[in-house]
């Protein structure tokens, strides 16, 4: 699996002389390059051309209003009750009483909805 040592120097040479060759004789050989493309723009006769996609544009999501509320918590995170965002200190005192009336814990948090127009 021995591969052939490829000696750069030569293929250099080989290239410069072809060069000077064309450049000599007025003729420019096409590259394969150019082959390659001309090939490519040539039509086939009998193939359909293919319709570009259309790009879709993504609806843009209409930013909704919240309001804010506290809202009294038990351990199990189901919320008990709600009061404005004005009346912390009732949502303090509810959650207290609660609190003290049972052996579970009751906590206030901050509680954040759409508004429905």
């Amino acid at each position: 699996m021995a591969r052939k040592v490829v000696n750069r120097k030569e293929l250099r040479a080989q290239s410069d002389a072809a060069e000077a060759r064309d450049k000599t004789s007025g003729k420019k050989e096409k590259t394969v390059k150019e082959k390659k493309v001309k090939v490519a723009k040539e039509k086939v006769p009998g193939e359909k051309k293919v319709a570009a996609k259309k790009s879709v544009r993504k609806k843009v999501a209409k930013e909704s209003r919240m309001k804010a509320y506290w809202g009294v918590f038990n351990q199990s995170m189901k919320r008990l009750v709600m009061f404005e965002y004005a009346d912390k200190k009732a949502a303090e005192k509810k959650a207290s009483e609660l609190t003290a009336s049972s052996r579970a814990t009751h906590f206030i948090q901050l509680v954040k909805e759409p508004i429905s127009e």
